[in-house]
């Protein structure tokens, strides 16, 4: 079996390891390599220690062997206990102190083949497994020690190694050390870019991209002027006694399943959804990024959306859907710094939400302004005029389709 396939085989297990429920996900991953580095140490320095031993260097060879079975013991009591903060502090002084004592014992830097270098993986796990300012202290300590091997070095050891032992283990230390290293620091790279990218994709679900890159990059105040966008404002017809009806699981996966329908027919468009308030569903065209086709585009997804009722049950349901359109000037921006999103302000949005209540049932119902932009490439049916609160009498029309491509635009044919 390859290396990388036994090692995911390993990780639930070692992921089980003083496990609680109320862990982070960073919590669990900072657990879950700490364990992995001290039993994968252990193991290595139980291995270090018969080959010492077996050398004639007893007495160094038995600091590694005690290394592995105070880690083993260690981690058992944590598995137990979960005392996480005890385990973290007393395995990091461990790999801090024994390759130090094992230096010392051996004669010093050169006659240990560096196996101080294992002190090393102290002070690299307390960047993974601790915060910044632990971490620099324990780096400091390794300095210190690391300090206090070249005073304490000596002509000769408590056994002297030949020449091809010294230097075999110089290549093992070296190229273990930085093999637990790296591989500690790559897999905690590689969790960490998931949960970046899962972020990153929650933020996208709540945010326009361009809006995402500049919360991150700054803070400020965003608020923007468009002075043309199309806004398309879609509600269920008769929702507040179908939800009478229905138990609060019911009635939120049947809103679920249609706005979900919806949210395709949005990313298909590449228009942008603003939000969902209660069975309401708003969506604008032109913003946050200007495009000339957008009242034509929202016109498409209003037919689509249309369509996309019409053909399907929800939840073993039938719905219908009252759609209202406009046109104009806008405003949108993000308010406050907490639960925020982002919205559109302005008269344009007020009327397209007027033509949605206003509106009849399966019908799509636009204003004056929105009808010029489109009146060419689409069939549209004249409504006469209604009293629209606070604007008065205003002229309506409602969208019965798509113009065919060789259909020639005759000035009257929507009336």
């Amino acid at each position: 079996m390859p290396l990388e396939a036994g090692f995911r085989m390993w990780i639930p297990l070692i992921a089980k390891i003083g496990v609680d429920r109320r862990d982070s996900d960073d919590v669990a991953l900072q657990k879950m390599i700490l364990v992995s580095v001290v039993l994968t140490s252990a193991v290595a320095a139980a291995l270090w220690g018969l080959v010492y031993i077996g050398v004639g260097a007893r007495a160094a060879g038995s600091i590694p062997a005690a290394y592995s079975a105070l880690s083993l013991a260690n981690t058992f009591l944590f598995g137990m206990f979960r005392r996480y903060q005890v385990y973290r502090f007393t395995q990091l002084a461990l790999i801090l102190l024994l390759p130090w004592l094992m230096t010392i014992s051996l004669g010093g830097f050169h006659n240990s083949s560096a196996v101080i270098l294992w002190s090393t993986l102290c002070p690299l796990g307390a960047l993974v497994v601790h915060d910044l300012r632990t971490a620099s202290r324990w780096f400091w300590a390794f300095l210190v020690l690391l300090a206090s091997s070249a005073l304490l070095q000596s002509s000769d050891g408590s056994a002297s190694l030949s020449l091809s032992m010294v230097t075999f283990f110089y290549i093992l230390n070296i190229g273990c050390v930085l093999s637990i290293a790296f591989a500690m620091l790559y897999y905690f790279v590689d969790k960490k870019n998931r949960f970046q990218a899962r972020s990153e994709m929650l933020l996208l679900n709540i945010l326009p991209i361009e809006i995402s890159n500049i919360l991150k990059g700054e803070y400020r105040t965003i608020a923007d002027q468009y002075d043309a966008a199309s806004i398309l404002f879609a509600d269920v017809v008769q929702f507040t006694p179908l939800a009478r009806s229905m138990s609060p699981m019911e009635l939120v996966g049947l809103l679920d399943e249609v706005f979900m329908c919806f949210d395709l027919l949005v990313d298909k468009y590449q228009l942008e959804k603003i939000k969902t308030i209660g069975d309401c569903y708003m969506v604008v065209a032109g913003v946050p990024r200007p495009r000339a086709d957008h009242a034509h585009a929202l016109a498409r997804l209003a037919l689509e959306m249309q369509a996309c009722v019409a053909a399907r049950d929800f939840g073993g349901r039938r719905l219908t859907f009252r759609i209202g359109m406009n046109s104009g000037p806008v405003v949108a921006g993000i308010i406050g710094r907490k639960k925020f999103i982002y919205d559109l302000w302005g008269d344009a949005v007020n009327m397209a939400s007027r033509m949605e209540s206003y509106g009849q049932s399966e019908a799509i119902q636009i204003t004056h302004a929105t009808y010029e932009l489109i009146k060419d490439d689409f069939v549209c049916e004249t409504r006469g005029t209604i009293d629209v609160k606070g604007s008065g009498e205003m002229e309506i029309w409602h969208i019965l389709g798509e113009r065919p491509n060789d259909q020639e635009y005759l000035p009257g044919m929507a009336a």
